[in-house]
């Protein structure tokens, strides 16, 4: 069986190219550790790719990385609505020199397989912007 995408960290050496990594769950926990302005939130929700655009641009700002990815998504099984149902995820890429990019999935399956498919599809990004 094949390591979780998310295991990558536990590689020996990959503090040679992961810096760090911000675990932001709360709205203000996105402004207060990463900057994302409050009234962004507030007028587009969490889950939103400006949102994502903004939580990228900020955990780059505030590292030493030449990348960074960023999450913000329903993952269930609650939580969702008409407008972002569970399973929606949004992804900001941010890279030096750069404008942020965003993209949005829709991810089916429990809480586990939309984690897992969102770390997935996360690393792509960084990848396919190397």
């Amino acid at each position: 069986m094949a390591s979780p995408p998310w295991a990558w960290t536990a590689i020996a050496g990959s503090s040679d190219v992961v810096d760090r990594g911000f675990v932001t769950y709360s709205n203000d926990a996105k402004h207060q550790m990463i900057g994302v302005p409050m009234a962004m939130i507030e007028a587009h929700g969490a889950v939103s790719e400006v949102v994502a655009r903004a939580m990228a641009a900020g955990a780059l700002d505030r590292s030493r990385a030449g990348i960074a990815v960023s999450v913000t998504g329903v993952a269930g099984p609650g939580g969702g609505s008409p407008d972002k149902p569970v399973g929606l995820i949004c992804f900001g890429l941010a890279r030096i020199g750069r404008p942020a990019i965003s993209q949005q999935r829709v991810f089916l399956g429990d809480r586990t397989a939309i984690r897992a498919a969102a770390v997935t599809h996360a690393i792509a990004m960084i990848g396919a912007h190397l």
